[in-house]
């Protein structure tokens, strides 16, 4: 079957319970507003709204795990466009996307304001010795989900294993992309043979009407400012160090040090590590201290160009990915390495809640804290909105 027949007959599956925009927005506004911890924590709160919102599949998210990882860009941002993108093509992308940063983006641009004009930081150790263990329920219940979707024998337990005990015992970006690349060569030579060429695949084009050339649709974003030509500079800088890096936000950070600090002088070694601090001390992804960066340069239109620059780009090359990647699913040779990749990324979960374990406080409350919020997510699957905010409470009233 030729590519363009295929992805015609896709449509045939798709879901009647497509989500309004509107929804879509409010969901992400909340993952947003929740998820701390970086880009495997991101991706947990990610798969439990959509798990129990019945809108995706698990393998969905899974794939869309693995395009952003070969992919240049923060990883966990371009998840979220690939699961909008999924959801409601081009404008879903869009919505989500945007929905998912503005909450970080919000708090990053009050609390640049607050730190340039008070010269520190606020307090929120408390706070965040609660999120902990939190977020360590919530990736454990994201990777349980998973499992249970895509762990059916023997193999793929033993890829599971694998790719924890790789990560944890080297870690960094070479390893993980050399899980993602191994474990799909596995599972084009293990069970290639199990698919069938007739195999329809498990999910449908986006739900929308969108065509790929309809991004060139999306709006520019303003930058009409007193500077015009330091706002475009930081758009330009930000754009080309985020299409050429690769990994995890902690990758970044060294080569977006050397570039603002020692190469543009826009920032203090100090303001630097301090603009770090921010970012980690609010939900999303580590490096919306872009905006900590663009606000010392230009303000407000320095922050929005900065941020633009950073997180656009490569969410529209993973777009331009999930769309062609698509048009590949009938391949044989695509089912079976992703079939290999799904595993290692319950894997890879795991191993992201033994890190973030080891930040919390070792405590009788922070115990206290991981068996509740376990109980609730996977005995009664409550929303992480929930989740997250009463351990935070929890953590000022017991630490």
């Amino acid at each position: 079957m030729k590519a363009t027949e295929a992805y015609q007959a896709m449509k045939l599956t798709q879901s009647d319970s497509t989500p309004s925009l509107g929804n879509l927005f409010w969901i992400f506004l909340k993952i947003g507003s929740t998820a701390w911890g970086g880009f495997m924590p991101m991706i947990a709160v990610i798969q439990s709204y959509l798990r129990k919102k019945n809108l995706l599949q698990e393998q969905d998210v899974l794939d869309a795990i693995f395009l952003a990882s070969v992919l240049p860009g923060p990883m966990a941002f371009n998840v979220v466009v690939g699961v909008g993108y999924r959801l409601r093509g081009i404008s879903g992308a869009l919505v989500c996307g945007i929905a998912a940063l503005l909450p970080t983006f919000v708090l990053v641009l009050g609390l640049s304001i607050a730190y340039f004009q008070l010269g520190e930081i606020p307090v929120v150790d408390k706070l965040f010795m609660g999120f902990t263990p939190a977020m360590v329920a919530i990736i454990i219940s994201a990777a349980w989900s998973m499992a249970n979707q895509t762990i059916k024998g023997v193999t793929e337990i033993v890829i599971s294993v694998i790719a924890c005990a790789i990560l944890l015992g080297i870690g960094g970006f070479y390893s993980t992309l050399g899980i993602i690349l191994a474990s799909g060569l596995t599972g084009w030579l293990l069970f290639r043979h199990q698919i069938s060429t007739t195999s329809k695949s498990y999910r449908t084009e986006p739900q929308s009407s969108n065509k790929l050339l309809s991004i060139s649709t999306l709006p520019a974003v303003g930058l009409l400012a007193v500077k015009p030509s330091l706002i475009l500079k930081l758009f330009s800088t930000f754009a080309a160090m985020s299409v050429t890096l690769f990994g995890s936000g902690y990758v970044f950070i060294p080569i977006i040090q050397d570039l603002v600090v020692n190469g543009q002088g826009w920032l203090s070694e100090q303001e630097f590590i301090d603009g770090l601090a921010i970012s980690q001390i609010t939900p999303g992804p580590i490096l919306i201290s872009s905006a900590f960066i663009g606000y010392k340069v230009a303000g407000l239109l320095g922050a929005m160009s900065a941020t633009a620059g950073m997180f656009g780009p490569p969410a529209l090359l993973m777009l331009v990915g999930t769309y062609f990647l698509d048009s590949l699913k009938h391949s044989v040779a695509i089912q079976a390495a992703l079939k290999g990749v799904r595993p290692a990324v319950v894997g890879m979960l795991m191993a992201a809640a033994v890190v973030v374990s080891k930040t919390a406080i070792l405590h009788w409350a922070s115990a206290l804290i991981f068996i509740v919020a376990i109980i609730a997510l996977i005995r009664f699957r409550l929303d992480v909105v929930l989740i997250i905010p009463v351990a935070g409470i929890v953590g000022l009233l017991l630490f």
